[in-house]
């Protein structure tokens, strides 16, 4: 359960039909095998206390009672089982009968969901036994037991917060608007989904598309336990296909008939940072009742793969494919820019190098989208001190292959020229002596572009700009950017798709070759002709860098869980044990949030008297959230006592985001909280405020649409559930 993981499990038990009392004892050995392995959520088939096709039994006042009998001693058997479990029976409540699923947790029946829609075709006939259940929940008595009863009913572990547990059963899915809709938007993280689906052909693959693009649709995970052997066979047979998806990905399947379960671990909290990235997911839990409950807290062991190259395909196929697709993308959106520029060439700084070479082929490709000649790319090799032999070779053979127009510009005698202007010294290499070399280099193709009326085509990538490895105002600088969507790893892998799918053999090996040079930017003096200069020596691995990197801008996760994440994903790898992934865990997080590696354009400056119309949007303009007033003269609120003086030095610290037409950044730029909230009653009220109150603030008014970060910052860690 830490760091939001837990461990849940799809069970297909081999049942008899109408014998309550063996099926709660097939139930509880799996139970308790599963609460020996850890299995925190167990989910078993629909009816699978009496069978699924009981028919008209289901009338029956015998079968109900044993049914009820069988709830009865399984709550008493569970209550040291550290599990919640979901069990299906035949349930009458006020002279009708209800398709249930009971909640039961350490002895305790938690709720009762009745199943919504009721299949009344084909060869299903529920209706002819069975009522459909009602949103309105209500208390009823079972089990000798006060216990709710109703479709509208969430389940909450008060250890794991995240851990919110919506119910819904077999038709249900199936149907245009599933119930598990509604309770994801009231908050529930998990769907479990008790079944009783027969088998037909081609039916188990929609079936795995249903509760896929279900869990990806309410960014969820979803179990799906459906009845197996035992069941009887006169109208249909069942095959036990348990299936567990989060996200829109299958993490654990039962093939049909071989019955097996279904297990893995589930991340509560990447669902919910999904949902807190996904704006359209808005939350509404009207009429929705939420029961808590009470589990042991315990470190789940993860079983799940975690993939240690996250950003790319492992199978060859499906990641073939991605690296066309993302070829065409780059090259379309560049494409577009040289259109809409009408710019003559495209020029590139060739290296020789990775990045450079991926940067050189999109161009070419865009050439081509628009039915120009390959010529129109001007590829610059600009040799300095570091260039090696190999990189320079490479790089000529690449754009002769290509048919692009090249040049070469050595420039180590405008290097010496700056350098003696400065007064830097040739022999101390140091920070100046790399950068002076990369400034050079940009300040040739910037003028290059200048004079054939083109565009400078960057080729720095996602994982350098992530880590702040560009030179500022050297590399960091260029037109269009056509690698800085791409991570490294990403990288290799679409020039080494290129080199398969090359036209001439020549380039196929100048690709290769390109793929087996060591990462380097080449600043300092080869030795004895190879290489001097390591990037990944000085930075860290790439696979590592890229890993975390996916993690942190994907979900938002910290520091610990990602070193656990990394734990798992390079388990078995001698030259990543936990000390190495550490260590470079720190490196990624000091490079990623250090301000002097992160360097910004335009440069930080004091604001004037016009707002900086540069100035990054803050949390998006904190969304959604709750709008706090601000005074619109510094010290004003804290004349009235709205905050101490420590509080508005901390809060002083941070700059307001916002601001309407006409806003100026004056006596209002320093605006101080007030002591109250203001409410909106719905978030389409609060859109329709925001468009309404971005009124200009001058000395004395209101700054009605301001926000501040880090509101611990100001009002202490005891309130963080409030967002102003």
């Amino acid at each position: 359960m830490k760091d939001g993981f837990l461990k849940a499990a799809a069970f297909s038990p081999a049942l008899r039909v109408a014998d309550c009392t063996y099926n709660a004892q097939q139930i509880l050995e799996q139970l308790q095998a599963a609460a020996q392995r850890g299995v925190k959520l167990a989910v078993f088939p629909e009816f699978c206390l009496t069978g699924y096709t009981c028919g008209d039994l289901f009338l029956q006042r015998t079968l109900q009672q044993g049914a009820l009998d069988a709830l009865e001693w399984l709550l008493v058997q569970t209550r040291t089982l550290d599990t919640v479990a979901l069990v299906g029976l035949p349930l009458l409540v006020h002279g009708k009968l209800y398709n249930c699923a009971a909640v039961l947790c350490r002895g305790q029946l938690l709720g009762l969901v009745p199943k919504t829609y009721l299949p009344n075709y084909g060869e299903f006939y529920e209706k002819r036994q069975f009522t459909p259940g009602s949103t309105e929940v209500e208390r009823v008595t079972v089990c000798g037991q006060q216990v709710l009863f109703g479709t509208s009913l969430l389940f909450r572990c008060r250890q794991m917060p995240s851990f919110v547990l919506g119910v819904e059963l077999c038709e249900d899915l199936w149907s245009a608007l599933p119930p598990s809709t509604f309770h994801a938007l009231a908050g529930a993280t998990v769907i479990a989904n008790l079944s009783a689906s027969d088998e037909t052909v081609g039916k188990a693959e929609y079936r795995r598309a249903l509760v896929s693009n279900q869990s990806a649709r309410l960014l969820c995970g979803y179990l799906y336990a459906s009845a197996g052997h035992g069941e009887s066979t006169t109208d249909m047979v069942f095959a036990g296909h348990d299936l567990i998806a989060e996200d829109g990905s299958i993490l654990a399947e039962t093939a049909p008939f071989a019955g097996d379960h279904a297990e893995t671990e589930l991340d509560c909290q990447r669902m919910e940072a999904e949902r807190a990235r996904n704006t359209s997911f808005e939350h509404t839990a009207e009429g929705y009742i939420t029961v808590e409950f009470d589990l042991t807290p315990e470190e789940t062991v993860l079983t799940r793969r975690i993939d240690p190259a996250p950003f790319v395909p492992g199978d060859p196929q499906r990641r073939a494919a991605r690296c066309e697709l993302i070829l065409k993308m780059q090259a379309d959106g560049l494409a577009k820019r040289l259109e809409h520029a009408h710019a003559k060439t495209a020029v590139i700084g060739i290296s020789g190098g990775l990045d450079s070479c991926l940067a050189l082929l999109v161009a070419v490709r865009a050439m081509k989208q628009l039915h120009r000649s390959a010529a129109d790319v001007l590829a610059v090799t600009m040799p300095c001190f570091g260039t090696t032999k190999r990189t320079r070779s490479n790089a000529e053979i690449l754009c002769g292959e290509l048919g692009v127009s090249f040049q070469e510009i050595r420039i180590a005698g405008t290097v010496r020229s700056h350098f003696a202007d400065i007064g830097q010294d040739e022999t101390v290499l140091d920070v100046t002596f790399e950068n002076g070399q990369a400034r050079v280099r940009t300040l040739e193709l910037m003028d290059i572009a200048n004079r054939t009326g083109g565009l400078v085509v960057g080729t720095g990538d996602l994982s350098e700009l992530a880590l702040g490895w560009a030179t500022y105002n050297g590399d960091h600088m260029s037109m269009y950017g056509v690698n800085a969507g791409v991570p490294k790893t990403l990288v290799r892998y679409l020039v080494q798709y290129e080199a398969e799918t090359a036209a001439t053999a020549a380039l196929h090996d100048v690709l290769l070759d390109i793929l087996d040079t060591p990462v380097s930017p080449e600043l300092l003096p080869a030795k004895d002709g190879e290489i001097a200069q390591s990037t990944e020596d000085l930075v860290g691995p790439y696979e590592l860098h890229d890993f975390y990197l996916y993690y942190v801008l994907r979900f938002g996760f910290g520091p610990a869980k990602i070193f656990r994440l990394a734990k798992a994903a390079f388990a078995g790898r001698a030259e990543y044990p936990d000390a190495v992934l550490y260590k470079w865990l720190r490196n990624f997080y000091w490079r990623l949030l250090c301000p002097a590696v992160q360097a910004q354009l335009p440069a930080r400056r004091p604001q004037g008297g016009q707002r900086d119309p540069f100035a990054p949007r803050r949390l998006a303009d904190a969304q959604r959230c709750l709008r706090r007033p601000v005074a619109g003269r510094a010290g004003a609120a804290q004349a009235r006592g709205a905050v101490s003086h420590e509080e508005q030095k901390a809060f002083d610290q941070y700059p307001v985001c916002g601001g309407g037409a006409g806003h100026r950044s004056g006596a209002a730029g320093r605006a101080q909280p007030q002591c109250h909230r203001r409410k909106t009653d719905c978030t389409a009220d609060l859109r329709r405020q925001q468009r309404c109150d971005g009124h200009s603030v001058g000395k004395g008014r209101n700054l009605q649409c301001g926000h501040r970060l880090l509101y611990g910052a100001y009002r202490g860690k005891g309130r963080q559930g409030a967002v102003y």
